[in-house]
């Protein structure tokens, strides 16, 4: 299952687990909506892939146990802040083609 990452990796900043600005790629890289868009050009500096927004976990147990308590988000904080200029330079052979067809 997702970890729910508490941040994003490049700005740092507060990603709850009911957060509609988290956005992962498929190795689930957590940046900001922000980041996302204006600084990585839904381009994952680890990974090349696009982003999606990330799924909320329920709050409530609804069914099977599957829920946000038995189920907590990751505390665990990855913040490796991108360099701007080298994943430009990364980004700009990618960025022009469609994430399914990277």
């Amino acid at each position: 299952m997702l970890e729910l990452r508490p941040t994003c990796e490049n700005c740092n900043e507060q990603l709850p687990p009911e957060s509609t600005a988290a956005m992962i790629c498929t190795f689930e890289c957590t940046f900001c909506a922000e980041c996302v868009e204006t600084v990585l050009h839904n381009v994952c500096p680890n990974c090349g892939g696009g982003f999606s927004p990330r799924p909320i976990r329920p709050k409530t147990n609804w069914r099977g146990d599957n829920f946000l308590e038995r189920y907590p988000p990751s505390k665990t904080i990855k913040h490796r802040a991108v360099n701007a200029a080298s994943h430009e330079e990364f980004s700009a052979k990618l960025k022009s083609i469609p994430p399914e067809k990277r």
